[in-house]
């Protein structure tokens, strides 16, 4: 692993991992901001009602996650999922289209805040180390294999 990754990947993932413990710990203070977001959701994801549980949830993910990103253990795997839950959190913790004039401007920066670690966290889950992906490894077996049958010479 490059040593880019080694630094810059526990730096990205050090964020959720704090955020998830906290939110495991002291899933309160965020419940009545997570209910925006999970309410009008919970029924038709088959999510629980009790939106304390899924705070926990959600902080016991980004906690996993984060740990996986930050050791290098199914890096894009982890990233992925980082991303997914992100999300939600953006939207349920920092809406600063509804805050009063006092908290808009500090919403807002939190709010971008959270969009940029989502496109650090994109870039991670597509990163592949250098190597070729996967779909360029088909694309290239498939034209080698083209190129191998006969032709109408």
């Amino acid at each position: 692993m490059a040593i880019t990754r080694k630094i810059a990947r526990p730096m990205l993932a050090a964020m959720f991992v704090t955020g998830g413990l906290d939110a495991v710990k002291r899933p309160d203070g965020k419940t009545a901001k997570a209910e925006t977001v999970t309410e009008p959701l919970a029924e038709p994801l088959g999510l629980p009602d009790d939106t304390a549980k899924l705070v926990k949830i959600n902080g016991a993910v980004q906690i996993g996650a984060g740990l996986m990103l930050a050791t290098g253990r199914l890096p894009r795997l982890a990233a992925a999922t980082l991303a997914v839950s992100l999300v939600p959190t953006t939207l349920a913790g920092h809406r600063f289209w509804e805050a009063d004039a006092d908290a808009r401007a500090g919403q807002q920066i939190h709010f971008f805040k959270n969009v940029s670690m989502l496109g650090g966290l994109i870039l991670a889950a597509t990163d592949t180390e250098g190597r070729p992906s996967l779909a360029w490894r088909a694309r290239k077996a498939a034209e080698r294999a083209q190129r191998s049958l006969p032709g109408d010479d």
